[in-house]
């Protein structure tokens, strides 16, 4: 045991010394949320392990969720080495939530025609937080500008007053320390840097012949982001309804019940992520429950023409359309209208109606059917229907001669009553 924990710390240190040196990079596009935040705090925690020089987060996010938020900052606060924050490629921005983050880092940098502000909180329906909620927001960021020396005052508004600044704004108001417009630049700037960690111990970078590690998102993180799509967890939903409404309409089909079960569980855990609007799935399910109504007991049109209602209208609340991170494109919700009103009215109809045809299997199905007879029927004889022989009767109580082809009417117990069609047959 002592031999495999020895070997193992090796490892360690061998690994150590490997990334020595090194700059590990962190990209990330999209809203903040749980499945982001742990993938952010994962890369710092491996970048201190590899003993790296820095981590820099290059960020384009339009903010995001207040808790998941907060535990980034926690995370590069308690960080033992320094974390840089790069708003770039060009054109991205650090809004919101990303601001928050940004000024917890102890570096910050931004491409050109980037952004950053418009920091104040808003409710899951796009509302203006209280004032209550504000207060706390504008103390979080100031003391995280003072622990980082950068403007008090600025931040404030930006939190109070949404106010927004560019990069070269950013950089006249001691928001943010340079400009870089990719990562050469950004670590030529960061070279020889001196930090003093909130730790209390210091560090400084060295960049020179740094290699550079990308840190990627492992499968499960890539997943749970791409859940937290509002529009994945919006179809998602949709596609696990029509599974589980279709396996209860056609029952044994199995695989779109299965599919169904397994797209709504999916849905159900991005929704917890998104903070979706009780108001929104209401109306789908209203939805729904309008177009079965409509197939079971047909109005004419009238349920069916609420059910597309409701769910126009359920789509476009189920996530606050003020919220951009929250928001579905219009396209989608249209597509998604369309094709559910198609669904509901053609594929499930036509498997209900189905349900209600006569049986065309089993000894019912040979009532209407033709047949020869084998034995003639006098008063009881043998007529071969659907390749089976039956004990037969006729209808009138007259004799039908062998060869005769007959027609069956009805079924008197397990004997069919048949009657001649004017046609003869040839029997073997």
């Amino acid at each position: 045991m002592r031999i495999r924990t020895t070997v193992l710390l090796l490892l360690l240190a061998a690994a150590s010394r490997v990334f020595a040196g090194s700059v590990a990079i962190v990209e990330f596009r999209g809203a903040i949320n749980q499945s982001s935040a742990a993938y952010l705090t994962r890369c710092i925690s491996d970048a201190e392990k590899m003993k790296a020089e820095c981590v820099v987060l290059e960020l384009d996010t339009p903010g995001g969720m207040n808790d998941s938020m907060r535990d980034i900052v926690q995370k590069i606060l308690a960080s033992k080495i320094p974390v840089v924050v790069h708003v770039a490629p060009k054109g991205a921005r650090s809004a919101s939530a990303g601001l928050f983050i940004a000024m917890a880092a102890d570096y910050v940098a931004m491409a050109s025609g980037t952004n950053m502000g418009a920091a104040h909180p808003v409710y899951m329906d796009g509302k203006l937080a209280s004032e209550k909620i504000t207060n706390d927001a504008a103390a979080y960021i100031r003391t995280l500008a003072e622990k980082r020396g950068r403007n008090i005052s600025w931040v404030d508004d930006a939190v109070r007053k949404s106010v927004s600044i560019t990069e070269t704004e950013a950089a006249k108001l001691g928001i943010s320390d340079a400009i870089a417009d990719d990562t050469a630049v950004l670590l030529e700037k960061l070279n020889g840097k001196k930090f003093r960690l909130l730790s209390g111990s210091e560090a400084v970078i060295n960049t020179n012949k740094a290699s550079i590690l990308r840190l990627k998102m492992t499968w499960r993180e890539s997943l749970l982001n791409t859940l937290n799509d509002p529009t994945i967890a919006y179809v998602l939903f949709l596609i696990g309804i029509y599974g589980l409404i279709y396996e209860l309409a056609s029952p044994g089909a199995v695989f779109p019940g299965t599919a169904g079960v397994i797209c709504m569980i999916l849905a159900l855990i991005s929704f917890n992520s998104l903070s979706i609007s009780f108001a929104g799935v209401a109306l789908l399910v209203l939805a729904v429950a309008l177009f079965i109504l409509e197939i079971k007991a047909t109005t004419h049109g009238a349920l069916a023409a609420g059910g597309v209602v409701s769910l126009f209208l359920g789509s476009l609340l189920l996530f606050s359309p003020m919220i951009p991170y929250f928001k579905m494109s219009l396209a989608v919700v249209i597509t998604m209208v369309v094709i559910s009103s198609a669904f509901f009215a053609i594929i499930i109809s036509i498997g209900i109606k189905a349900l209600k045809n006569r049986v065309v299997i089993g000894i019912k199905s040979l009532v209407g059917a033709s047949g020869d007879v084998r034995v003639a029927i006098d008063p009881v004889g043998i007529v071969s229907v659907n390749k089976e022989d039956w004990s037969a009767g006729s209808a009138d109580g007259k004799p039908v001669l062998k060869g005769e082809k007959v027609k069956v009417l009805r079924l008197e117990g397990i004997k069919l009553i048949v009657e001649r069609t004017g046609e003869s047959a040839k029997v073997k």
